[in-house]
């Protein structure tokens, strides 16, 4: 009878974390897809990425991963907890997550793995990992300091290694599979790269990387008169020179053609004209960036060698991705923070031969809140029911997207016009179609519009640049009916109802028709904006 009784247990305990595959999330700041080669953009032709390319092809590409908030902080947080930024409180750069908050570390050491985050944190408090040694804040491109588990309490624990910070991450990470890692379990380790974050700063020897080069331009760099709305544009283009930071000397206080923190303006160009001059920031601004992509790759070839050679390779479920997409000048714009697609889209790749079928593809939609339980699927761990994210896992090994699975990825930014004078805005993508509503006002604020509201909607599927803003045309009425019904539904269910924010809760109220009153009352608001400057908002940190 106790022998029954003891097999009975046995088969109610958890698989034995021994038999799981190790899991390795590599996540780079601000890589974009368009400067991943296996997406096949304009820049796929430099191959910026062949070491990442040669993953993706032992594995699965999904084309539309998004992230909910397109900036650093509040994208990490919907990662470390499943959940969406209303929900996990981690809305801007000045958010915090507590270590009892993390949730996808938590459970891998519940269930039995050996847990590591190295590099790029970012979220201010401890990390609740077995061993970490991350970057303080933004941390340094040169000569960075970390803070190391083992060397005293979280703040003093401070060292510094010498050299680029992409060599120094991939170096403390072999150290640690080498001198610190619990060999008798499997591990978990979130390694994060800085690089290629703005402002971009290089290893020397890539100095010369692409320097004969001339990057291929983006279409949409130059004219698109029908593009935005009164909410990105003003009225009339009115505000044109104070929404959103720019390549050229379109914006009036920050450009790619202005001395601007560590970056130094090309050579040359206060004697050049307007076109001269974008078209120099341009080539400038890319090959900066692309040249500490090209240190990423490097170093991920370093880190899969060592792999390989200690037979770790084909045992170890691999994801890349970058915290949230990046605009390499598209629509004349730089950083990242919109909704358009090349912030929203993250890449996003797998690879584990075990379970994961070489050169696959999937156009599934995920978002960054279904990250952590994929990875605790594959440890064994049923999705906790405070996360609202799902496992994808079982898409990614067998192909199959279920009907169920969501038809749509919401998307939320909440610094109304902090650091690059993007509007606050939300809204809904789907394969075929996107729609955004920029609402004007600041959730920290109490005061008036700063904005004029507005909606912006693009058909994907024949402008898949987001050059034409459709929200007008009467052929698409029924389609915009929809789809507000469908991001009305996904507020509801996900809980983010502007409760708690009545000043947002109003204007969503009253423009949501976006009838002819509405869209006077915007003009009248585009106007005084644009009278007033649009000064920019010193965002204060959340208390």
């Amino acid at each position: 009878m106790l022998q029954k009784i003891c097999f009975i247990l046995l088969l109610c305990l958890p698989v034995v974390a021994a038999d799981r595959p190790n899991i390795l999330f590599i996540m780079s700041d601000d890589h974009t897809s368009q400067a991943v080669g296996v997406y096949g953009s304009r820049l796929a032709k430099l191959n910026p990425t062949p070491t990442i390319d040669s993953l993706a092809k032992e594995g699965v590409i999904m084309k539309n991963a998004f992230c909910t908030n397109a900036i650093c902080t509040p994208s990490r947080a919907a990662i470390m907890t499943g959940q969406y930024n209303h929900v996990n409180g981690v809305y801007d750069l000045g958010g915090t997550l507590p270590m009892d908050q993390q949730y996808l570390a938590i459970e891998m050491k519940k269930a039995g793995y050996n847990t590591a985050m190295i590099g790029k944190w970012h979220l201010k408090k401890e990390p609740n990992y077995d061993y970490y040694k991350v970057l303080p804040g933004q941390g340094k491109y040169h000569n960075p300091t970390f803070k190391e588990k083992g060397k005293g309490a979280w703040g003093k624990n401070v060292v510094q290694m010498q050299g680029h910070s992409s060599d120094c991450i991939t170096e403390s990470t072999i150290e640690w599979f080498e001198t610190k890692r619990e060999k008798d379990k499997p591990f978990f380790l979130m390694h994060h790269y800085k690089a290629p974050h703005d402002m971009f700063e290089n290893a020397k020897r890539y100095d010369s990387y692409l320097e004969d080069v001339e990057i291929p331009e983006p279409e949409n760099l130059w004219s698109q008169p029908k593009f935005g709305s009164i909410a990105t544009r003003g009225h009339k283009g009115g505000l044109d020179k104070y929404i959103g930071t720019s390549i050229g000397r379109r914006h009036e206080y920050r450009n790619y053609t202005k001395n601007n923190g560590p970056w130094i303006k090309p050579e040359g160009v206060d004697e050049m004209n307007d076109v001269e001059a974008k078209r120099a920031a341009y080539q400038l601004y890319l090959k900066r960036y692309l040249r500490c992509v090209k240190g990423v790759d490097d170093n991920l070839a370093k880190l899969f060698a060592y792999l390989k050679k200690e037979g770790l390779y084909d045992n170890t479920v691999i994801v890349y991705t970058g915290d949230q997409g990046f605009m390499l000048g598209e629509h004349d714009y730089m950083d990242k923070r919109w909704m358009y697609e090349e912030a929203q889209r993250m890449p996003f790749i797998v690879r584990y031969p075990k379970g994961i079928k070489a050169g696959s593809v999937s156009d599934t939609i995920i978002e960054n809140v279904d990250f952590a339980p994929m990875l605790l699927d594959y440890a064994g761990v049923k999705t906790p029911n405070y996360m609202q994210g799902k496992s994808f896992r079982n898409i990614i090994e067998s192909g199959v997207e279920p009907e169920s699975w969501k038809k749509g990825a919401y998307y939320r930014y909440w610094m109304h016009l902090a650091h690059h004078w993007n509007p606050g805005h939300f809204g809904i993508r789907t394969k075929h179609f996107k729609l955004i509503f920029y609402y004007g006002v600041d959730y920290k604020e109490k005061g008036q519009f700063q904005t004029p509201p507005a909606w912006e909607f693009y058909d994907l599927r024949k402008d898949p640049n987001e050059n034409v803003n459709q929200y007008d045309n009467p052929e698409y009425k029924s389609v915009i009916s929809q789809l507000k019904e469908d991001l009305r539904k996904k507020r509801e269910e996900i809980q983010d109802t502007d409760d708690k924010f009545p000043q947002i809760k109003a204007v969503v109220d009253e423009f949501w028709d976006y009838d002819e009153a509405d869209r006077a009352k915007a003009i009248e608001l585009a106007k005084e904006a644009e009278k007033n400057g649009l000064k920019p908002i010193r965002h204060r940190k959340k208390k």
